[in-house]
């Protein structure tokens, strides 16, 4: 799988986790990614909840340096932090009414990237695949 370097791409917590916390893995694959988005190249988003997905961690380990880190990404130039809206919410419902299985944080990001016109998702989350839409692009 090849990481687009240019476009609107949404980005899921767990690409956030794995670039904040690099990840042996996958921390250098995302590396170019997000050299485009400091460059201008290319532009991430991300919903509100992946701040109170990402945080958690840190914040039970009591890692302020952690919770530090992570802040400094989200709050990254061309890092765009789209807020829960009513639209997202009612786009949401209707993806887990589609699909049971989806869970509320799931449906979120995906409502999010479609309705803020991502061309694709980063993810690792495969589950995510099981809706039609947005283009998700795994990194396993």
């Amino acid at each position: 799988m090849t990481i687009p370097v240019s476009g609107r791409i949404y980005v899921d917590s767990n690409v956030v986790i794995y670039s904040v916390e690099r990840h042996p893995t996958y921390g250098p694959i995302l590396q170019p990614f997000w050299d485009a988005v400091s460059a201008g190249d290319a532009e991430a988003v991300t919903s509100t909840i992946t701040v109170a997905e990402v945080l958690v961690g840190p914040i039970r380990m009591q890692r302020p340096d952690l919770v530090a880190l992570y802040e400094r990404m989200l709050s990254m130039p061309g890092l765009d932090l789209a807020p829960l809206s009513h639209d997202i919410g009612a786009e949401s419902a209707r993806l887990r009414a589609e699909f049971p299985r989806l869970r509320t944080p799931d449906a979120i990001h995906l409502a999010t990237a479609s309705l803020s016109g991502c061309s694709a998702i980063l993810t690792n989350d495969v589950a995510l695949r099981q809706v039609a839409g947005v283009p998700v692009l795994t990194l396993g």
